[in-house]
């Protein structure tokens, strides 16, 4: 199937019975589309990370069970309750009871990713019923039988050959006579226990599909009418980018521009995938493609923000004209497992940032951490900052774009900035910096303003 697309709708898209139906519209009308990866309702999969906390109590297990539940049977009773589909759901639904009264549960993360599946579960079956009294052809496959990962609970690591064999086995056959509705987030490992890609991977999942299956076109349906040139919450400034690059989409993944998850771009780069992305409540106003090769490539395309950033500076006199300190110094993170972004290097120290979600329970840099590297050097840890970058093309020469060739727009733009950090060449479509949080979006809008005016 040379046009053959697959489609992944996220939680807001099949957040209800409405908004499945303006999903099913979407797939009724493109004949191509053959594969359907669909995420959780939006809000069940906040409510099983809640369940499987320690400190939730009998009674607010319970409700929360039943809040899932209320979601689900709106859906069902919009369906006209098929038994089929009702009986499906009461097994999931006990089954997803079970495993939250497990007192295991909170310190297991095996037990955790098999808790967290049942929300994409229990929305692939009732878009597949969905689909069908549409009178399409619809099957619900359990995606767990092609998606095979290592035994990383919570982050599991894809095997891309075996997705690849399985899909040509188990999924392919599929394809001429069905649309397949399966689940995005999750896998299974070779013992066949469920595991997770972790939050935002069913973008992931959906392109290893469509790299699997060696589809022309991944269609990403969210929210929002694609990629923007800044966050619209930030300033009302903001504009829909009809055409991106690989190289583009990806910084402004990394650097936070939401709409895609950062590793969903590596499938569709590596088999040249073309990327859609687009809104499923208005998917008539057009959206994003994300190609290899983009018609226009302007000095600056969009601007991303990324808050909850530290800043790590190590600092050491031995640094002089010695070798092996920044080998340590990376070594001792790499052993913890932290990923850095930026690096900014001097004579005698290193400034390092790190990535510290405020809704984790611990910080990223542990007592553990800090004490190995205090034990060789000096250590300071700033925090409340956030990480602006400017995503574009060929940014080390663009002054040469700009109207007044005698002025650098970009650089006059950070006159008035609060910099923290600064790094650029590292890539020609990036320059990044640190600046309070506070004052962040305040920059972005006055950057906007500035290089897209």
């Amino acid at each position: 199937m040379n046009n053959l697309t697959v489609a992944k709708f996220g939680g807001t898209s099949v957040a209800d019975h409405a908004a499945m139906s303006r999903c099913a519209d979407i797939i009724c009308e493109n004949q191509d589309i053959r594969v359907v990866a669909v995420s959780a309702q939006s809000g069940v999969t906040n409510i099983l990370v809640r369940l499987t906390q320690s400190d939730v109590t009998a009674d607010e297990r319970q409700t929360l069970i039943d809040q899932i539940r209320d979601k689900e049977y709106a859906i069902l009773n919009d369906l006209n309750q098929p038994e089929s589909i009702k009986v499906a759901l009461e097994n999931l639904l006990a089954e997803l009871t079970s495993l939250a009264e497990n007192p295991e549960l909170p310190t297991s993360l095996k037990l955790k990713d098999a808790l967290l599946s049942f929300g994409e579960q229990m929305s692939s079956l009732m878009f597949a019923e969905l689909l069908r009294q549409r009178g399409v052809h619809a099957v619900n496959f359990d995606i767990r039988q092609v998606m095979k990962t290592d035994d990383n609970f919570a982050q599991a690591e894809p095997q891309l050959a075996l997705i690849k064999q399985q899909a040509e086995t188990l999924l392919k056959p599929e394809l001429s006579g069905s649309v397949v509705v399966t689940q995005g987030f999750i896998g299974s490992n070779a013992q066949g226990e469920t595991t997770t890609l972790g939050r935002g991977g069913s973008d992931y999942s959906a392109a290893l599909i469509a790299e699997a299956l060696e589809a022309s076109v991944l269609q990403i349906w969210t929210d929002v009418t694609g990629i923007f040139t800044t966050d619209p919450r930030l300033t009302k400034a903001a504009r829909p980018i009809p055409e991106v690059t690989f190289d583009e989409a990806a910084e402004m993944a990394t650097f936070g521009a939401k709409i895609l998850h950062p590793a969903t771009l590596i499938p569709a780069m590596r088999r040249d995938i073309r990327v859609f992305v687009g809104s499923s409540r208005a998917p008539k106003e057009g959206g994003t493609w994300v190609v290899n090769k983009a018609e226009t490539k302007p000095p600056y395309r969009a601007i991303a923000l990324r808050k909850d950033q530290i800043l790590l500076t190590v600092k050491s006199p031995q640094m002089l004209h010695a070798t092996g300190f920044l080998a340590k110094v990376f070594g001792i993170l790499a052993e913890h497992k932290i990923s850095v972004d930026l690096v900014t290097t001097s004579e005698i120290s290193i400034a390092l940032t790190l990535d510290n979600p405020t809704n984790t329970t611990t910080s990223v840099l542990s007592d553990t951490v800090l004490s190995a590297l205090k034990s060789f050097c000096d250590v300071k840890v700033e925090e409340n900052l956030s990480l602006v970058a400017v995503i574009g093309n060929h940014l080390e020469s663009s002054h040469k774009y700009d109207k007044k060739p005698t002025e650098n727009k970009l650089w006059k733009a950070l006159d008035s900035v609060d910099v923290r950090m600064i790094c650029q060449g590292a890539s020609p479509h990036n320059l990044c910096f640190l600046t309070p949080t506070d004052s962040a979006p305040a920059v972005v809008e006055s950057l906007h303003d500035v290089l897209f005016d």
